[in-house]
Parts: C-alpha cells; sequence; structure tokens
C-alpha cells in the first residue's frame, strides 16, 4: 500500500484513539462503557498498524529515538480509556497523562529527534 493511505489512516486513527479518550474521560457513564472501549482499542490497533507501515515503506524501519517516544506515547493514550471508566478517582492524573502523552507523540512526529 501506498504511504499516503498509511498516513491517512494514521492520522484518522490517532484522532478516534485521542478524541474517545477524551470523551472517555468526560463522561463516563455505563451504558457507553462498551461502545467506547471498542472504539479506542480498534482505533489503537489501526494506528500501531499505519505506525508501523509508515515506518517501513518511509523511514526504512529505522528505530529512533522519536519512534519509542512515540510508542510509549500510544500505549499511554491506549490504557487510558479503560483506566478512565476504572478510577475516577484518579481522573485529573489520568488527563494530565493524556494531554502529555498527545504533546510528546506530536513533539517526536515533527521534530524527529534522533
Amino acid at each position: 500500500m501506498s504511504p499516503t493511505f498509511y498516513y491517512i489512516l494514521h492520522v484518522i486513527s490517532v484522532l478516534t484513539l485521542t478524541g474517545y479518550t477524551f470523551y472517555a474521560f468526560a463522561g463516563p457513564a455505563p451504558e457507553t462503557r462498551r461502545k467506547v472501549l471498542a472504539l479506542t482499542g480498534i482505533a489503537s490497533l489501526l494506528v500501531l498498524v499505519s505506525g508501523f507501515g509508515l515506518l517501513s515503506k518511509v523511514h526504512g524501519n529505522q528505530f529512533h529515538l522519536w519512534v519509542y517516544l512515540k510508542l510509549a506515547a500510544w500505549l499511554a493514550l491506549s490504557a487510558l480509556a479503560g483506566l478512565a471508566y476504572r478510577r475516577r478517582s484518579i481522573l485529573g492524573v489520568l488527563q494530565l497523562i493524556g494531554l502529555v502523552a498527545t504533546l510528546v507523540a506530536v513533539y517526536a512526529v515533527y521534530s524527529k529527534p534522533v
């Protein structure tokens, strides 16, 4: 597949994962739990697959520091939606972790530290 396909899939998946994660922070109603966890799980998988597709097509499988930073940010964001439903007492900390993970991912993709 072309790199453009992977770019589009990656961006849409990242926006979906981030959006539904913060939705879980804002309104963790029990009736939305299953839908939100399913959507964030699927989006998380698509982020991973499209990210590694891009790494293969565009960067020749070179694992630099920015790749590890993005993997750490992906792992943090992937875990947060489930935690938002289970640990309401530490919601502020989870929101901060989500914000920091998002900022680290954006920094890593645009500055590409080696």
